[in-house]
């Protein structure tokens, strides 16, 4: 379980191939503080520490201490293009422990879908996200709802419903957030893994057995 709150950025340092991706991230986490089969959401996917070792830099330089996981075909397939590639940064939080505040909403760590940014732009010293969600996605977002946008948890300001089924939601993203996680270096276009809110899967499973 997670908030959506990012702790910290990490690089992909190695990728093998050993039938699952095994992947090496460097990190400014202690590794004496990971358990071998912890959790940690790794731009908002789910995955568990196989090994970790090296010491923690100063100032939260992640070059001198890693972390592994193994990343399975699946989850390849279901999240963002690239994302596991040599160099690539990503947005790190480890599971949330009993009486950790809660500052962001529940997270399970599960890519719904890949959305792509369709619009960005600066609004003051904010930017203005418009993310296109697939059609499976839709009944899920709301305006002022909540969603997980590459593991950084954050608030829906409005919803544009497409003709196609698709549906583009706006999201405003500013300066503190935008440093301290990857959405400051977003490109237009780019692919980003969507988790909806867990309370909206519910409500919607409610309401398909009222109907049914």
């Amino acid at each position: 379980m997670f908030t959506g709150i990012v702790t910290a950025i990490g690089i992909i340092d190695k990728v093998e191939q050993r039938g699952d991706l095994h992947v090496t991230i460097n990190s400014p986490f202690d590794p004496g503080t990971i358990s071998i089969g912890a959790s940690i959401a790794c731009s908002g996917v789910c995955l568990t520490v196989v090994d970790r070792g090296g010491l923690p830099q100063p100032e939260g330089d992640p070059s001198g201490a890693w972390f592994t996981v193994d990343v399975s075909a699946e989850t390849v397939s279901r999240t963002a293009r690239g994302m596991w590639s040599e160099g690539r940064r990503i947005n790190l939080e480890p599971s949330l422990k009993l009486g950790d505040e809660m500052g962001g909403h529940i997270v399970s760590g599960h890519v719904d879908a890949v959305g792509r940014i369709a619009d960005w732009q600066p609004v003051g010293a904010s930017t203005r996200l418009t993310v296109r969600a697939p059609a499976e996605l839709a009944p899920f977002i709301a305006s002022k709802g909540s969603i997980t946008v590459d593991g950084v948890a954050l608030t829906v300001n409005e919803v544009a419903d497409r003709d196609d089924g698709s549906v583009d939601f706006g999201l405003n993203v500013i300066p503190h957030t935008a440093e301290v996680t990857t959405l400051g270096e977003i490109a237009q276009g780019a692919e980003v893994n969507l988790e909806i809110d867990t309370v909206a899967r519910y409500l919607k499973r409610l309401e398909s057995l009222r109907a049914g």
